[in-house]
């Protein structure tokens, strides 16, 4: 069975011996180096270790004390299986769809569409604090589609990282641009982070805003705005 650093030999063996260099980075994913399940825990059992360690030298004294007598074993699977899942866990299947059956008689729906406002709860890279707000996404589709909750469960797997608000929303239209490959893509994210918030400056009033503009949403202004302002008519943007 294999640990963390099995499971680094296979990428830096990757590395070694292939053209096609993978990161690991904290935004990364590292599945494919995954074998089995029992490798995922192997990992989740080592974090444990660790952070128990932190607790340690933070001088917790864990064994009397019920409020953290097993918060390192918490800790390490909510880590493991829920808020950097989308570092361990395969990429969630997407059927697409061929476009078709649109009523403008060219037999496909040739206009913009968007979905949202889609919840990000990611966490930042620097602090590991939480990053927590709304994904628009806009497309005007080509030859396929796929279906509206693909977009949430594709957003949750990307935002299930830590990482920084930027590059989440480069990683989010690079996915869907790949399994959708349509005409015009936009990504929108609206959060709040909580290493402005709860530390440093303290500042609540302040959010991040981040855009991608792909194909025709990044040419041509008229559809662009269009897409704009169907966006900030929705739901949660302006929350």
């Amino acid at each position: 069975m294999g640990d963390s650093k099995t499971i680094q030999n296979r990428i830096l063996k990757h590395n070694d011996t292939r053209t096609d260099v993978k990161r690991w980075n904290a935004n990364d994913t590292i599945n494919e180096f995954i074998k089995d399940e029992k490798e995922i825990q192997a990992i989740q059992d080592e974090v444990e270790g660790h952070f128990q360690g932190v607790l340690d030298a933070l001088v917790i004294d864990t064994e009397n004390d019920h409020n953290t007598n097993e918060t390192a074993k918490r800790v390490a699977k909510m880590f493991v299986r829920e808020i950097f899942a989308g570092r361990y866990e395969p990429m969630p299947r997407v059927t697409t769809f061929p476009n078709e059956g649109g009523g403008n008689g060219s037999g496909r729906y040739d206009q913009v569409y968007i979905s949202g406002p889609i919840t990000i709860r990611s966490t930042c890279a620097h602090h590991m604090m939480p990053i927590v707000g709304n994904c628009w996404i806009g497309i005007k589709p080509g030859d396929k589609v796929i279906g509206l909750s693909k977009f949430n469960r594709l957003v949750d797997w990307v935002a299930s990282r830590p990482q920084i608000q930027e590059e989440m929303t480069e990683q989010i239209a690079d996915i869907i641009e790949e399994q959708t490959d349509p005409e015009a893509l936009a990504v929108v994210i609206k959060a709040q982070h909580f290493c402005l918030t709860h530390r440093g400056v303290k500042e609540h009033e302040s959010d991040m805003t981040t855009s991608v503009m792909r194909g025709k949403f990044q040419k041509e202004v008229a559809l662009r705005n269009e897409f704009l302002s169907l966006m900030n008519n929705m739901r949660g943007h302006h929350s």
